[in-house]
């Protein structure tokens, strides 16, 4: 447990004189582990190399993918890594109840069984894209919208909604987040035990993309609602689960801006510097009456490289235990933890 002193301070039972005495960590037996609950985002989808269990079998397309950025946190004494994330989980799948993702139920009740024989240190959660804001829908509508160039943009529709589908999901992130901390409570945990880390959501299109790919060979949007996705829609979002993490007591880290200069399409002829995935067609499950309908599943999701700088900052958030951040690139192009400044 060496390992642990400079990272963990915890509080156990008090002693005779009355003075709380530490213990090593969380209660229970089982690996120091770091869990991640959530949807598309953090399962892995875009990451590829899919379980088999989850991309299909019995109607399970959760996409957990071993390139996942829970797989690369690198915390010195964190054992073992567990994704219960599910692509496509509303914020009711990841809380308590009886909502199913793709033949899956409850992530939070999925959490309940994992701490029988696991010692959770840190939940790392991204939730809330799949309630009312449906970000993922929402890009679909603007691809749509290149097709017909002389209709309206998508952005303009999402200009009068977007804040009210935004505050609309708040409640329900802060209740699935509030729900994972029931769980643990129950287990015998107290706050100090473990970090509960809410994030947001990178941008995976940007307007800054050669004009040639700004097609079906890659980013088929148009540039007024590639402008409103990265500048503004992202910016909302991300504000908003800001709110559900100070409601519900997490610490948040931002990832508004966590992709810039490597969003889908942005490396041109170098795609290796993107951290996400351009229009992506699985050309072999289109043939298949059940895989059809998954084959566009892919896209405009962070893919292994992207996954791999985020694990890169949630490992520099885990390891300062307390505030919030943002993930911003660095000097050396990898992400970094930027601690919040707080206003005295």
């Amino acid at each position: 447990m060496a390992l642990l002193a400079g990272f963990f301070v915890f509080f156990g039972s008090e002693s005779k004189n009355g003075r709380p005495q530490p213990r090593q960590g969380p209660p229970g037996t089982g690996p120091l582990t770091v869990v991640a609950m959530g949807d598309s985002t953090v399962s892995g989808e875009g990451a590829g190399q899919y379980t088999a269990t989850t991309n299909g079998q019995g109607g399970n397309w959760c996409h957990r993918s071993p390139n996942a950025f829970v797989e690369k946190i690198d915390i010195p004494g964190i054992t073992a890594h567990v994704n219960l994330g599910c692509s496509g989980a509303p914020a009711e799948q990841v809380a308590l109840g009886d909502v199913k993702q793709w033949t899956e139920g409850s992530q939070a009740q999925q959490l309940a069984a994992l701490v029988k024989d696991h010692r959770v240190a840190a939940v790392v959660m991204a939730v809330g894209a799949n309630d009312e804001p449906k970000f993922s829908n929402q890009v679909t509508e603007c691809f749509k919208a290149w097709f017909n160039p002389g209709g309206p943009s998508c952005s303009e529709a999402l200009k009068q909604t977007w804040q009210s589908k935004v505050d609309a999901m708040v409640p329900k992130v802060a209740t699935a987040v509030s729900d994972v901390k029931k769980v643990l409570a129950h287990a015998g945990y107290v706050p100090a035990d473990y970090q509960l880390v809410l994030q947001s959501y990178a941008a995976p299109i940007g307007p800054d993309l050669p004009e040639d790919l700004r097609t079906l060979n890659g980013c088929p949007f148009r540039l007024e609602d590639l402008r409103w996705i990265s500048q503004t829609g992202i910016g909302v979002l991300s504000s908003g689960l800001k709110a559900a993490a100070q409601q519900s007591g997490a610490r948040f880290l931002d990832l508004a801006k966590a992709g810039v200069k490597h969003e889908a399409c942005s490396g041109g002829a170098n795609p290796a510097t993107e951290w996400f995935t351009r229009l992506t067609l699985q050309l072999a499950d289109l043939g298949q009456a059940d895989r059809a309908g998954h084959a566009l599943q892919e896209s405009f999701h962070p893919n292994a490289a992207g996954h791999a700088a985020i694990a890169n900052c949630l490992t520099e958030f885990i390891a300062a235990r307390e505030g919030n951040a943002s993930c911003l690139a660095g000097a050396d192009g990898k992400l970094h933890s930027a601690p919040e400044v707080v206003a005295r």
